[in-house]
């Protein structure tokens, strides 16, 4: 049976309770309680295992967020399947389909659970080799019965248009491709222009069958015990078109070698693997498949694995575009989703390989598509809407916030009491919601909360309008985008239930509150957050909150109502490290919350937001405050991080520029020996350097926010740890120049340099110290090193194999090599079968699989060594 773990997917954690009630009153005999467990696969539609005391079900849905049009169609799942089950085709029975909103949010349906086998290894390690001949076979078998099924007569008429089919298939993949796009891939620039016009002859039976779209053994549950297809899956591909195309995609993996795609252990290719092993060849593959679907051949294959490829190109770019708009329902969806360009080379080659003559034709067909320099402009430059809502920003700071700072300065100053919200922040606030400039760093919003999205913006769309609001340190709040309030919303907007949303997500959003991230602790050194001590012990229905946090940012505002903390909920020893901590929601008004003093940063407190130390004696809250599940507060936290530290950076450049202004105004007032200071020597060297300095922050910065966009915050992370480094110090570089310039009024409160100096330097403190960042640069930096060392370490392993042949081994060194193969290609060889069946094979391995185990690379070493000896052997015996 497949794995599950936990819920990923937050649409199913915030509607558990609604949806046991729906099924009850609408599936006969279903009864509770339900648990429910989400599916370890499905790259596309989230797919969860509901159990009941009497019965499992299997529900599949749509995932959340904005979908590319027609895509995720489960009510044409739904279809199929049933329609299929009814004239006794191997699918699952279905119970119902829902497309009402209010039980999850979006369209889903339930259908029987199949216990049986699911093969995610093609390879199929698990079965004696003559098993695997019956399963490939089986395999291919029931794809001709779904061909020869008469698609008109079991209800789907409407199903598909069965002309054009590769056409039309071509047009549509090429279009997701391009609305998925997150960076150059040429070989899907070359797989789109030439494809649709070299269509073989083969394909153009317009007859129509009914086309699976995502036929592979991975998609089938086998019967426990023999090799028989009980159930085919995933049909939300499926329409009606052309046969061929499942047979492009369904062989797909003779083109891979074992291991050479995939993740972790399981296979995705069988290239290579001899006839003993159990696989039957492509050519007895196919011929199976003629004979059971009664055809004499199968021609142009090449064309359809092409397709095939280039087909699953886009899919996997897709998935890839929505793991980085955290929409994916797969955990591993980022690593799949880079697979992309290798799929469209493998077609590209596969091409070239039967039809030499494609590369002539490419270039000149594609020629007018291909953007100039002009044309493509800089990666950095804004869009039109972006240039729009920069115009309005700035036109919005002229004529709201910087005349209005010296008001926001004087209540601090004049108030009777500090700790209240200026006036001209709520009327401004006001202002800045009938513009439209609002919520502006939130990508995208659950279904339910769409009233309250901003623009969509993506991070390097955001970074400019970030940094414009950079440049007052009162602007960010006017817009709804302060920190922590932000990264709290977006933590919210992701991880926390519909009832948690409603309750503090919806008035943030708003703007009508504020609140307040708990992790920092006096007592240990929070740079590691391993050493949080604030524990978080449930008890009955409820859990106790006790520990004492300090730098609390936000905190002694009167409008902070809520508290993200993260504390220790698990002591237990075997509990993996980065498992012990959780997130929990504390009001602020909770018996047991106490705010013990404001906290100075270079003597300002920072009122009325301030830096607060907060006491948690025992502070109880209910479980529902958990957010995600206990264990999960560091996979929260690595969501939260990414975008905070673009946008603390980007403001910082905002503020240099602030700072730099501010500096050239005053060079240029101010007169000694005889001249303008701006016309000073070393006064110029010093606006130049700051010049330098901003530019090449905010290219890095801009670069950061343009990895997170296309790769993901996981490959962009040293990236965000360099920015996180960069910023700060060349902020306090720049701001501290402009002091210089400014004399005694630099460090005075006539000029703002002096505040903006004491918020620049408390971020390299914040979000991890300067250290902690550069270790991690140094790390990646030696990473490089050592994979290059091991790429070229690669290169004479591979270099070693193909000298095999002309060595003429003796079958000892066969045996040897064998197993210094398998030991440099997988390290553990435990599961791995002798390659001969004689008594002297098993003896070897056996007495091999007993050595201690290795690195590959030093098995990798062994290998080339050892073939290295049987050279000089062979040179040695010639002379």
């Amino acid at each position: 049976m497949e794995e599950t773990g936990d819920i990923r997917d937050v649409q199913m954690l915030q509607n558990h309770q609604g949806l046991e009630k729906y099924l009850s009153e609408n599936i006969g005999g279903f009864k509770g309680p339900l648990q429910i467990s989400q599916f370890a696969g499905g790259q596309s539609n989230p797919t969860f295992l509901l159990a009941t005391p009497s019965r499992k079900y299997v529900l599949r849905k749509k995932p959340a967020g904005k979908l590319l049009p027609s895509a995720h169609a489960v009510e044409r799942e739904y279809k199929i399947i049933h329609q299929l089950h009814n004239v006794g085709y191997p699918v699952p029975k279905t119970f119902l389909l829902c497309v009402d909103p209010s039980v999850l949010g979006v369209s889903f349906y339930v259908m029987e659970f199949m216990e049986g086998r699911i093969f995610r290894d093609v390879a199929l390690p698990s079965v004696s080799p003559s098993e695997r001949t019956l399963i490939y076979q089986e395999l291919a078998r029931t794809l001709a019965k779904l061909h020869s099924i008469k698609w008109k007569e079991v209800g789907l008429q409407d199903f598909g248009r069965p002309s054009d089919y590769y056409k039309r298939q071509i047009a549509v993949w090429s279009k997701g491709f391009l609305a998925s796009k997150t960076h150059e891939i040429p070989e899907m620039d070359y797989l789109m222009a030439w494809l649709p016009s070299h269509m073989p002859s083969s394909s153009s039976d317009n007859s129509g069958t009914i086309v699976h779209g995502d036929y592979r053994i991975e998609n089938m549950v086998f019967h426990p015990t023999q090799p028989k297809v009980i159930a085919v899956l995933d049909w939300e591909l499926s329409t009606i078109g052309h046969p061929y195309g499942d047979i492009g995609y369904v062989t797909m993996p003779y083109l891979f070698p074992p291991n050479e795609v995939g993740s972790g252990q399981h296979n995705s290719g069988i290239s290579g693997l001899d006839r003993a092993y159990g696989l039957p060849s492509l050519p007895e593959f196919i011929s199976e498949y003629c004979k059971a679907a009664n055809l004499p051949s199968l021609p142009d294959l090449y064309f359809y694995q092409a397709f095939a490829l280039f087909r699953m190109a886009s899919i996997l770019q897709g998935v890839y575009k929505r793991a980085l708009q955290g929409n994916a329902s797969n955990a591993k969806a980022k690593e799949h989703g880079i697979l992309a360009s290798f799929m469209a080379k493998m077609a590209w080659s596969l091409i070239l390989e039967n039809s030499p003559d494609a590369a002539a034709q490419v270039p000149a067909t594609i020629a007018a598509a291909i953007p100039t320099k002009k044309e493509a402009g800089n990666i950095f430059e804004p869009s039109e809407r972006v240039q729009l809502l920069r115009k309005k920003l700035i036109k919005f700071m002229k004529e709201h916030i910087f005349p209005n700072e010296q008001v926001w300065q004087g209540h601090m100053k004049n108030a009777p009491n500090r700790w209240t919200v200026p006036p001209i922040v709520e009327e401004l606030k006001i202002k800045a919601k009938e513009q439209g400039l609002w919520n502006l760093f939130l990508p995208h919003m659950p279904a339910h909360l769409k009233e309250f999205e901003g623009q969509g913006l993506t991070n390097l769309e955001y970074a400019p309008l970030c940094e414009i609001m950079g440049r007052s340190i009162m602007a960010p709040e006017i817009f709804n985008c302060a920190a922590p309030d932000t990264g709290n919303m977006e933590v919210l907007a992701m991880y926390g239930d519909k009832r948690q949303q409603e309750q503090w997500l919806v008035p943030l959003l708003r703007g009508d509150i504020r609140s307040c991230f708990a992790m920092t602790e006096p007592d240990v050194a929070s740079s590691d957050a391993t050493n949080i001590s604030c524990k978080i012990t449930r008890s009955g229905q409820n859990y106790i909150v006790h520990g004492r946090k300090w730098w609390i940012s936000g905190a002694g505002d009167p409008r902070c109502k809520i508290a993200i903390v993260l504390g220790r909920s698990s002591e237990e020893s075997t509990t993996p490290r980065h498992r012990r901590q959780s997130m929990i929601l504390v009001p602020m008004d909770t018996p047991g919350v106490k705010v013990v003093r404001p906290l100075n940063v270079f003597g300002y407190d920072d009122a009325p937001h301030g830096h607060c130390e907060i006491v948690f004696d025992n502070v109880v809250v209910p479980e529902t405050n958990m957010l995600l599940g206990e264990g999960r507060g560091f996979e929260i936290a690595q969501g939260r991080l990414g975008p905070g530290r673009i946008h603390h950076c980007m403001r910082l450049i905002g503020l240099a520029e602030r700072s730099l202004e501010l500096m050239m105004t005053r060079a240029k007032s101010r007169i000694a020996f005889r001249k303008p200071l701006a016309e000073q020597g070393v006064v110029r060297a010093t606006i130049a350097e700051c010049r330098m300095d901003i530019d090449q922050a905010r290219l890095l910065t801009m670069r950061a926010a343009y990895l997170m966009d296309t790769v993901g915050n996981k490959q962009a992370r040293s990236e965000i740890a360099m920015i996180k480094v960069v910023a700060p110090r060349m902020a306090c570089r720049v701001i501290d120049r402009a002091i210089q310039v400014h004399g005694g009024g630099g460090v005075s409160d006539d000029f703002p340099l002096a505040y903006f100096y004491a918020g620049a330097r408390t971020l390299r403190l914040a979000d991890g110290p300067d250290e902690v960042h550069t270790e991690t640069i140094a790390k990646m930096e030696l990473t490089k090193i050592a994979l290059a060392a091991q790429s070229e370490h690669q290169k004479e392993f591979d270099a070693a194999q193909a000298e095999i042949p002309s060595l003429s081994p003796s079958n000892e060194d066969v045996l040897e090599l064998y197993a210094l193969f398998k030991q440099a290609t997988e390290g553990d060889c435990k599961t791995a079968s002798p390659p001969a069946s004689d008594m002297r094979g098993v003896a070897k391995w056996q007495a091999w699989k007993s050595k201690a185990r290795i690195s590959k690379d030093d098995a990798q070493l062994n290998y080339i060594q050892y073939v290295n000896r049987l050279k000089t052997n062979t040179r040695q015996a010639k002379l």
